[in-house]
Order: C-alpha cells, then sequence, then structure tokens
C-alpha cells in the first residue's frame, strides 16, 4: 500500500462517521514516561476496569512500576507489581493484585492503535477471558491490507472451534466417548470408532455453532486499514480505553532495545496521575 493511498485511506476515515461508537470517561489520565507522555480516556461501557484502573491510578499503584514486555509493531505492556523493585536479570509478567476482573468485552470496542486494554491468563487456563486487575498494554499494530484480516478471521475461526472441541471434550459426555473410542480403537474396531469419531464432531460442531462465525464489521475494516491495530485480539481480549494524545510515545516506547523475553534492555518506567 502506497502512502498516498495510505493517506487518503486516513483522511476517508476521519470523515466516515462509524456505526460504532464508545463514550469517553470525564477523567483523562496521564501517563509519564522518560520517553514522553501519553493522555488516556476510559470507556464508560466497560464499567468494571474504568473503576479499578481510576483506583489503582488514583493509590499510585502504578508509579515506578516497568513497561516490562515491549514487541515492535504490536503493543507495550506494564502494570506488573514485581516491576518496581525488579532486577535486570528478572523475569516480569507474573504479578498480580490478588483478583482478577470479569470479562466486559464489547463488539464496538476494538483493538485499534492506541487501545487501552487489560491482560490475562491465557485461553486454556481462563475461559471466560477475565482480566489481570493490573496488568495492562497499549495497542501499537500495524495498518492490516483486507486481505490480512481475512487470514484473521479465518485464525479467531479456528480458535473458536479449538475451544468448542476443549469444551466438549472436557463435559462428561465427551469425556465417556472419548474413553469408548480409545478402547475400541486398541481392539481394532475401525467401524465402532468410526461412528464415535462422527458423534464427538457433532458435539463439537454445536458447541462451535452457540457462536457465529466472526467476521470483521465495516468500521474495524476501516479502522485496521487506515490507522491500524492488533485485530486478532478483537473479541478475546477487554477493550477499556484509548490515547488521546501521545501515539508517538507508544511507538518510541515500542522501538526500545529489548532482551529475549520481550523486556526493554533499559528500563521504561512510569508514573500516573489523574488529570483535574
Amino acid at each position: 500500500m502506497t502512502k498516498f493511498i495510505r493517506g487518503l485511506l486516513l483522511l476517508m476515515f476521519i470523515g466516515y462517521k462509524p456505526v460504532f461508537s464508545q463514550t469517553l470517561s470525564k477523567e483523562t489520565i496521564l501517563i509519564e514516561t522518560s520517553l514522553g507522555s501519553i493522555k488516556i480516556k476510559l470507556y464508560e461501557e466497560t464499567p468494571l476496569h474504568k473503576a479499578n484502573f481510576l483506583k489503582l491510578v488514583q493509590d499510585n499503584f502504578y508509579d515506578s512500576t516497568l513497561f516490562h514486555r515491549v514487541i515492535n509493531g504490536f503493543m507495550i505492556q506494564g502494570g506488573d507489581p514485581k516491576s518496581k523493585m525488579a532486577k535486570a536479570t528478572d523475569t516480569l509478567g507474573n504479578g498480580e493484585i490478588g483478583f482478577t476482573i470479569p470479562a466486559e468485552i464489547n463488539e464496538k470496542l476494538i483493538h485499534k492503535k492506541g487501545a487501552l486494554c487489560a491482560a490475562r491468563e491465557g485461553d486454556d487456563i481462563n475461559p471466560n477471558f477475565e482480566s489481570s486487575a493490573c496488568q495492562f498494554y497499549l495497542v501499537q499494530g500495524k495498518v492490516r491490507s483486507l486481505e490480512e484480516l481475512k487470514k484473521y478471521e479465518d485464525r479467531i475461526n479456528k480458535t473458536k472451534y479449538n475451544n468448542a472441541a476443549q469444551a466438549v471434550m472436557k463435559s462428561e459426555k465427551g469425556k465417556t466417548l472419548k474413553a469408548q473410542y480409545d478402547r475400541l480403537k486398541k481392539e481394532n474396531k475401525t467401524d465402532s470408532t468410526a461412528l464415535l469419531s462422527s458423534e464427538l464432531e457433532s458435539l463439537i460442531k454445536i458447541q462451535n455453532d452457540k457462536k457465529p462465525e466472526y467476521k470483521f464489521s465495516e468500521f474495524q475494516q476501516k479502522t485496521y486499514t487506515s490507522i491500524g491495530g492488533t485485530p486478532h485480539l478483537d473479541g478475546t481480549y477487554t477493550v477499556f480505553g484509548e490515547v488521546i494524545e501521545g501515539l508517538e510515545v507508544i511507538d518510541k516506547i515500542a522501538a526500545v532495545k529489548t532482551n529475549t523475553l520481550d523486556r526493554p534492555v533499559k528500563d521504561v518506567r512510569m508514573k500516573m496521575k489523574v488529570l483535574k
């Protein structure tokens, strides 16, 4: 995509009134770092995340914490309480404050560049997508093509199917059928195993069909092909705010040198406050 065409797309996006819009909080949060300052607004559509984040900021929880995980072209992550006193050799990312926040996933709140999102444990141990109460990330992402978005749709739908399969196999019915399948397979009863396999596949399809096939909306397509972001995370992580000033600071932090664990070699600390 040429710079000229990208510029046209951006102008189209600025003039485009999206089907989806979000309500920004009256509060503005200032994140100060050695590489510049970022101003953030929270979303009224995610009240649990908003209230929790505001309290942590007002309690000075984030002061002196690090952006401990930085991946250029993807995002910058911070909020691990263990990062305040961390040594250069410490592995970070596991620090929490004792509870999680229920997911507040909303289809109109997407992972565009500058989105403020809640980090969380992986799907295998966190099927309800509950959020970390303290760790967050700011999206950098990239501008995507429509062809790339189609690949992301396929990936999201494959993950949805795999999650449905796991749910079935963990159910009592699934466990029973799997045990029968394994026994009959050892006995080389191929006809019977084929029938059981078909029954399991039917159960998985029923589970998978409880949620419709994922498709990016026109708004998502316009956003990701103009200002960019990380579209493959939509629908599985809570987005609860956005940057209103300082997008270039995300780029600066994302560009720093990191070690093999994506931690910046030179610490990038933060300090937050709620602006009056």
